[in-house]
């Protein structure tokens, strides 16, 4: 029979985990000519979520739970999901509900017209600040202009996968991941499916400004090197303005009784081109700093402990 793995990333979910796991059993039961197999990984928790999902696991042999030593971050998570994955098409969805279960037979109707990837458009977001809302939908843009690869608006990592592009996906070693990227990157035969999200049942948003911040900065370098043109553009800036002010300084002197006094105008200058000169150090460091994380060839995460009936495939270390 056809199997369906969905993939659940959790960390410190022990509130919601329990109506999770109900609702993605009453999905389980009413799906029609597929078995389904339910990956939890748990990112490191520090609450009860592993032993929850540790007593689901015992009841329930569709259950697999992939427990990390440590917290490795969500899309490492989702990641090590899709490693231990065996369907014949994987769902990705989280813990929090706001991504609702039932949707995903919609997902499979499509897969079975034919498309490789499913992906989910959220066309309300309950419950979200105006600030998230403006600055996911502005990070959004900003991405698919500075990105050789069109990434589709207003999605996560909610969606259905085929095979080819789970395996696909596995050939891609590197540590600073982006999934919904890496997905639209691969290609294949690719829909969206738009649906409403829905509130969080229980718990917090496990990405805070700092997190927000930081998966921004992963999907923009990973997927573009138009911050390094960018920072040639500031630094041929800076030396244009550099020029017209030396220009100036000298008609001023040979031309005319006037001198540039004073220091103003000098340190506008050096402050100018030095911080211009930070900018384009900093965006250079951040590449260098990733080719760094590739070059040590380190797993992508250490798992503390796989429950389940099913083998766990070792961490992939990157290709040399």
């Amino acid at each position: 029979m056809t199997l369906l793995s969905i993939v659940i990333p959790c960390y410190n979910e022990e509130e919601v985990i329990g109506e999770t796991m109900r609702r993605l059993g009453a999905f389980c039961d009413g799906v029609q000519g597929l078995a389904v197999e339910l990956i939890f990984v748990d990112d490191g928790s520090r609450d009860r979520t592993r032993d929850l999902l540790r007593g689901y696991a015992t009841d329930d042999a569709r259950i697999q739970v992939v427990g990390f030593a440590r917290n490795f971050g969500h899309q490492i998570a989702v990641t090590a999901g899709i490693d231990a994955a065996r369907g014949d098409a994987v769902v990705l969805i989280d813990a929090d509900l706001q991504d609702p279960p039932e949707v995903v037979h919609e997902m499979v109707a499509k897969w079975r017209e034919g498309y490789d990837v499913v992906y989910g458009t959220r066309t309300e977001r309950p419950g979200e600040s105006a600030f998230k809302l403006a600055t996911a939908r502005g990070f959004y843009r900003l991405l698919n202009r500075l990105s050789d690869v069109p990434i589709p608006l207003d999605t996560g990592d909610f969606r259905l996968m085929s095979r080819a592009v789970v395996d696909a996906l596995k050939a891609m070693p590197e540590r600073d991941r982006f999934v919904r990227g890496m997905v639209s990157w691969v290609g294949f035969r690719q829909t969206a499916l738009p649906y409403r999200r829905a509130e969080r049942f229980a718990g917090t948003s496990k990405y805070p400004l700092r997190k927000m911040l930081r998966f921004a900065t992963d999907g923009i370098l990973s997927f573009s090197i138009k911050p390094l043109q960018v920072s040639i553009t500031l630094g041929l800036l800076a030396a244009a303005l550099s020029m017209a002010g030396i220009a100036y300084a000298l008609f001023l002197r040979i031309f005319t009784s006037i001198w540039v006094e004073g220091w103003t105008a000098l340190m506008i200058a050096v402050l100018f081109i030095g911080g211009v000169q930070l900018i384009c150090v900093g965006i250079l460091g951040e590449y260098v700093g990733r080719i760094y994380n590739e070059v040590k060839r380190r797993p992508l995460y250490v798992v503390q402990e796989h429950i389940g009936a099913l083998p766990h495939p070792a961490p992939r270390a990157p290709c040399p």
